[in-house]
């Protein structure tokens, strides 16, 4: 283990091509995802936060419980759609990075409603008397939020990026971990690791839990600024 260890520390340094060829892939993907999960997530979440309709609590059930989607599942109904037989097989699309995008973003998607909805409700009581007495329309009212609200929401993106980039299950599924093609870091290191090739998967380990230390600290120097801006 040792060895294999200072090999894979020596293989990180030395910049392996196929090595940054993976990193970079998954990188790419999850962070398109992670775009288009906030595009979808974050209008979702702040209307949920402030509007108040019939069946809003079962709309809350729901967004909290997708929060929680098993990957395989996901992986599997993406497959279905995206295959020669499925609705969408015409695209073409299937063991394509896209699908890995299609997939990783129905997951974290939720996530980011769900998460952005709690914080923008919590805003929204806060300053819903303020909020009356300018007349705000919703619409204005949301964008109000979002701007009051931009730290803690870029905190929920960043908590987005750290559950695609770990993601395994589903775009294994969907992306078929095809060499230099749709081969990410966490399907590269099941796929190491089953060929005994402990190198190439700790090197890829240290990488992603150095992004995983990353995505943490910039989470935490969000909400430090976040502070520093509410005590100003």
């Amino acid at each position: 283990m040792g060895e294999a260890f200072g090999l894979a520390i020596a293989l990180v340094v030395s910049g392996d091509a196929d090595l940054i060829e993976i990193v970079a892939l998954s990188l790419g993907v999850s962070l398109s995802a992670t775009v288009m999960a906030c595009l979808i997530g974050l209008p979702i979440g702040a209307f949920v936060a402030v509007a108040r309709f019939r069946g809003r609590n079962a709309v809350l059930i729901l967004m909290n419980a997708l929060m929680g989607l098993p990957p395989v599942v996901v992986g599997l109904l993406v497959y279905l759609h995206l295959s020669r037989s499925g609705p969408l097989g015409f695209l073409g699309l299937l063991y394509t990075p896209t699908a890995m995008i299609v997939a990783q973003t129905i997951l974290i998607a939720p996530i980011v409603a769900a998460l952005s909805r709690q914080v923008l409700e919590d805003l929204h009581a806060e300053y819903a008397d303020q909020f009356r007495s300018l007349c705000l329309t919703r619409v204005q009212t949301v964008q109000a939020l979002l701007w009051d609200a931009r730290y803690s929401l870029l905190t929920v993106g960043l908590a987005g990026f750290g559950r695609a980039v770990a993601e395994v299950g589903a775009v294994i599924i969907v992306g078929g971990n095809i060499d230099h093609l749709t081969r990410v870091m966490t399907t590269a290191i099941a796929l190491e690791t089953s060929k005994g090739d402990l190198v190439m998967a700790l090197a890829l380990g240290i990488i992603l839990l150095v992004i995983a230390l990353a995505v943490n600290a910039a989470v935490q120097s969000v909400r430090l600024t976040a502070a520093r801006q509410a005590y100003v």
